[in-house]
């Protein structure tokens, strides 16, 4: 019986796939190929390029894949430590204060403090009350023009059935109450 294992004999092949895994060579070639071969592209630290229809770039040394929402997740992300004083960003209101004023919490205390030594406050409370709502103002456009953009025509139940439903909104009526609502929001800014 053990004659018949040592009798098989070893393709050129076998060899140097087991020449290559001791040497250390783990995902080297074992044959020559003809025909097709796949032109390598070598990109550096900060280069972007396009792939199969999408952008990458290689930042810190990985390759990262460039979308539309890059700038989104930029602007969620807290960093570690605030970029004004460098001190650890651990407070409770930091990611809040980030996100609205770009710094942590006592940076925005210690600005918000020589506001007040200036005598500025009330123009700076006006400017930050103006601020929040024009951002209203832009979320109840988008709405209100998604809601009038949606199709209505049938819904899917919780069970699972389609259902068609008669009527839809009044376009005409509801552009009416989106200016309307827009001129409150407006009539509420300080001047």
């Amino acid at each position: 019986m053990r004659d018949n294992i040592l009798k098989k004999e070893f393709s050129k092949k076998d060899v140097n796939r087991i020449r290559n895994l001791v040497q250390g060579k783990h995902g080297d070639k074992t044959i020559q190929s003809i025909g097709y071969s796949k032109s390598q592209e070598f990109h550096k630290e900060g280069d972007i390029w396009e792939s199969k229809g999408q952008t990458w770039t290689i930042k810190n040394g990985v390759k990262q894949n460039i979308t539309k929402l890059d700038k989104a997740k930029k602007i969620h992300n807290t960093p570690l430590f605030c970029p004004e004083c460098k001190k650890l960003m651990k407070k409770r209101y930091d990611p809040d204060y980030y996100k609205i004023h770009s710094k942590c919490f006592d940076c925005v205390i210690d600005m918000e403090h020589e506001i007040k030594k200036q005598g500025k406050w009330e123009e700076y409370q006006k400017q930050l009350h103006n601020t929040d709502i024009d951002g209203i103002i832009t979320d109840y456009k988008t709405f209100v023009e998604a809601a009038l953009n949606e199709s209505n025509q049938s819904f899917i139940t919780e069970a699972g059935d389609v259902e068609n439903w008669v009527g839809g909104i009044n376009k005409e009526r509801a552009k009416e109450s989106l200016e309307k609502g827009i001129e409150y929001l407006k009539s509420k800014k300080i001047k």
